[in-house]
């Protein structure tokens, strides 16, 4: 018996450290909507947070049709807003993967030079694009699109008619 309380006890010390694990996180955070931007039905969330570091961490997240073989979408940080022809990449995020449907990216440097800090997103004009295939025709299909920072993310200001379709070669 005094075997088994020993045990137990050294079972609930490993439990309790476990759960004590370090933030990695400050509390500034920001989401943004991705909205559909062709006929395939994929909307989604994009989730900013501040690392302790200084660093942003991007999630984005869709909602659509998931699948089991494994794929993945291209995802791409552009300067300005969804509807202005030509916005140059700013900055490729991590793929999507088909079987989640998420996507995790710590941003780097951007294509400009720049650092994007946390107190920068709200005069940072940009969007994220989603696409269907890293080449060929499917890249120009847009699964999902929203504007960040200090474009209008509203529901109301979005129009599918007017996004513009991504060149992989305007960096």
């Amino acid at each position: 018996m005094k075997k088994l309380a020993i045990i137990f006890l050294y079972a609930l010390i490993i439990f309790s450290c476990d759960q004590q694990k370090d933030p990695v996180y400050t509390t500034n955070e920001l989401t943004y909507n991705l909205y559909q931007g062709s006929d395939f039905n994929y909307t989604g969330k994009v989730q900013i947070k501040e690392l302790l570091n200084g660093d942003l961490e991007l999630t984005l997240e869709l909602n659509g049709n998931k699948d089991t073989s494994p794929y993945y979408f291209p995802a791409h940080l552009h300067f300005g807003p969804y509807d202005s022809p030509d916005s140059p990449i700013a900055f490729q995020l991590d793929p999507i993967d088909i079987r989640t449907l998420k996507s995790v990216t710590v941003l780097g440097q951007l294509s400009d030079g720049t650092k994007l800090k946390f107190e920068d997103l709200s005069n940072f004009d940009g969007h994220i694009k989603v696409h269907l295939a890293d080449s060929g025709p499917e890249y120009q299909v847009i699964l999902s699109v929203g504007n960040i920072g200090a474009n209008d993310n509203s529901s109301q200001a979005f129009k599918k008619e007017d996004m513009t379709v991504c060149s992989p070669y305007l960096n």
